[in-house]
């Protein structure tokens, strides 16, 4: 959703007046280095350790206001991010003594240092060898503020070797498990980010190794028309990602790595069908831009065999991408764009079936992982939307009401569903769009409610 308030002071913004493109966020220049400044101490805060980021949520609470209303949601809502980085930085350092106590315990009983009445405590007056200056200096807490200000950056790469939004938080929590356990590897050598990025590649590939998924096709329900298309590929683990979530320019500057296009639900579903290894070498040398000899030394291979893995990939891509880049990589959305969004969002909720079928493209394809349902062309469409729309019919499925979302760089829209006999609109799914050069939609990715929070959603309106 578009705010409608300047994010840094609470005034109101200057009308857009036919103006396309990105919608600012801020009302001036000064606002936006307000924020930028701010961002930056938050950063600095951050790096100094945990304390920092206690002490700059103390800032914010003691500059609310009640009044005016913009001003405090504005207020209110920074505040939350603070204390969400702030929970994921505690859970780390949970996570990570836990670690610790459960290693320690491990290497004292294998030497003899525990009695079977007191697992966890150290008998001998001293310890038996003495913790690297890298371990005795960085606490749990400090760990976890360090790894916190890398934590988006790392979600996404997880995300893009995965497909998977819930993979991918999982396996955030497993790189910095793993991070903790070889932070002596750490000191001395290469920058946090490298390093993380490392780890994390290779979290993946042992997740990708125990998984083995590949891509399959979609294949006909008896008795329904799928339309005249060819069955698009089927990935049943593919999940949607969050605008919001994506690493800021301050955060992540490297433009490569911010792209948007890599993003995109059908490079996402492309790079899916590269073998593991490869297609972390593609994501390191042409998403991240790290050189060869860095993902050679990632991945625990040889220059020559890195280039030789990038070399299979590139084609292997091109060939599961449209032809044409104007077909798939989805530029920032227009006002039109957004237009027709509020138009699908409204169609759906007076139960418009004409007003709904005027937006849809002809050659319109619907998927829904990780259901087994699929449609391609207008007309197929139509048909299994009708009866779901319609009161008198007994496959009416209810009343709807959606809310704007942002997804993978496209517009979205979550809908809620108000059964027959109900009264309480429940979160259904998440539809993602994609428009043609007409502006109507031309591609829909249904994905299921339970990633709503994550879209700062509500499951129930």
């Amino acid at each position: 959703m578009v705010a409608d308030v300047c994010a840094s002071c609470g005034k109101p913004l200057p009308a857009r007046a036919g103006r396309t493109g990105r919608s600012s966020v801020y009302c001036s220049a000064a606002c936006r280095q307000k924020a930028y400044r701010e961002r930056r101490q938050n950063a600095a805060d951050a790096g100094a350790g945990v304390q920092g980021l206690i002490d700059d949520i103390g800032r914010r609470v003691t500059d609310l206001v009640p009044q005016p209303a913009s001003v405090l949601y504005s207020g209110v809502t920074e505040l939350s991010a603070s204390v969400a980085r702030l929970r994921r930085v505690a859970r780390v350092a949970r996570d990570t003594a836990n670690d610790s106590v459960t290693q320690a315990t491990v290497t004292q009983q294998g030497t003899g240092n525990v009695t079977p009445t007191a697992a966890g405590e150290n008998v001998t007056p001293e310890p038996v060898t003495q913790p690297s200056a890298a371990r005795s200096a960085l606490t749990e807490a400090d760990f976890a503020a360090l790894t916190e200000s890398h934590r988006r950056e790392i979600h996404v790469h997880c995300y893009r070797m995965t497909g998977s939004y819930d993979d991918a938080e999982d396996l955030v929590q497993e790189t910095f498990l793993r991070a903790w356990r070889a932070r002596d590897a750490f000191e001395g050598r290469a920058g946090a980010r490298t390093w993380l990025y490392r780890i994390a590649t290779n979290a993946c590939l042992d997740f990708q190794r125990r998984t083995a998924r590949r891509p399959q096709r979609y294949e006909p329900i008896p008795g329904m028309n799928h339309g005249t298309g060819e069955p698009p590929a089927r990935l049943t683990w593919l999940q949607p990602y969050p605008d919001d979530e994506l690493p800021s320019a301050e955060e992540q500057p490297e433009a490569a790595a911010v792209s948007r296009e890599t993003l995109e639900l059908v490079f996402l579903a492309a790079i899916q069908h590269l073998p593991p290894r490869q297609r972390a070498v593609l994501i390191l040398r042409d998403v991240l831009g790290l050189s060869a000899a860095e993902t050679a030394d990632a991945l625990g291979l040889t220059v020559a065999s890195a280039n030789s893995a990038l070399q299979r990939a590139r084609p292997t891509l091109r060939d599961h991408l449209p032809g044409r880049r104007a077909d798939w990589r989805t530029a920032e959305p227009t006002d039109a764009q957004r237009t027709v969004l509020h138009r699908y969002m409204s169609a759906a909720q007076t139960l418009d079936f004409t007003a709904m079928t005027d937006l849809l493209s002809k050659d319109v394809t619907l998927t829904m992982p990780p259901n087994p349902f699929w449609f391609t062309g207008r007309d197929a469409l139509v048909e299994f939307l009708r009866p779901t729309l319609d009161p008198a019919s007994p496959l009416f499925f209810g009343h709807w009401r959606h809310l704007p979302a942002r997804a993978n760089g496209r517009l979205a829209a979550g809908g809620y569903v108000r059964r027959p006999g109900t009264n309480v609109y429940r979160a259904q799914v998440l539809d993602v769009l994609r428009f043609d050069a007409d502006d109507r939609i031309v591609e829909i990715t249904s994905f299921e409610p339970h990633l709503f929070p994550a879209f700062g959603l509500p499951l129930r309106l």
